[in-house]
């Protein structure tokens, strides 16, 4: 379970969904049912935030990164094309490599590890080429979501479409002309405690029409 202080919102509705789990949330066995795992689930969504600090001289194991491309290749797809790549960084060369060349990613010099996401244009669908941008997204948002339920700390810093962002990590990890990269997702275990943002807003909602 994430250790992260949840604001009074969030608080209040984590205490109602979960006030409703009681033995009719539990099989004959008393084992914990479906709505426990949903309940978890919605409080890993909730409690998610960008984290941009991580405790010095704690390594990422290959185990724990292999369950994060895993979310994250579970992603929706378009036509299931599945259309991501990914590169891992986990040395310290090309960790700061990248945090020369990106102004918003300077976390990068103090992150044991960060993950690429991309998508490749030869496996995109070949109807509507653009809808990558929102496949590779879904997936960055779920390698997002494991990174805070494994105990970690991750952030979502773009490279596109900025044409000079795109260029320097294209160039500086060598990625072939059919690659394009979306994001760098610096990940480490957090520094500190971080408390996640309320963003519920009613008034941009609206039913069956504007």
């Amino acid at each position: 379970m994430i250790k992260l202080k949840l604001g009074a919102a969030l608080a209040a509705v984590i205490i109602t969904m979960t006030s409703c789990s009681s033995k009719e949330n539990r099989d004959v066995n008393g084992n914990a049912s479906a709505n426990d795992a949903a309940n978890s689930a919605i409080e890993n969504i909730m409690s998610r935030t960008s984290v941009r600090e991580y405790a010095p001289d704690r390594k990422i194991s290959p185990d724990t990164v292999e369950i994060l491309l895993r979310a994250a290749m579970a992603a929706p797809t378009a036509v299931n094309k599945q259309p991501w790549a990914y590169v891992v960084l986990d040395t310290r060369e090309a960790l700061d490599s990248l945090a020369e060349v990106l102004p918003y990613a300077k976390m990068l010099r103090h992150a044991p590890l960060a993950i690429v996401t991309c998508g490749d244009m030869e496996r995109t669908f070949e109807a509507e080429r653009a809808y990558w941008i929102q496949d590779v997204s879904a997936s960055t948002e779920n390698l997002l979501l494991a990174a805070n339920a494994l105990g970690l700390g991750a952030v979502w810093t773009g490279v596109y479409p900025t044409e000079e962002r795109v260029k320097a990590v294209s160039e500086r990890l060598g990625l072939p002309a059919n690659i394009i990269p979306l994001a760098v997702v610096p990940v480490g275990y957090p520094a500190k405690e971080h408390q996640p943002k309320d963003k519920w807003n009613p008034s941009v909602i609206h039913y069956n029409r504007w």
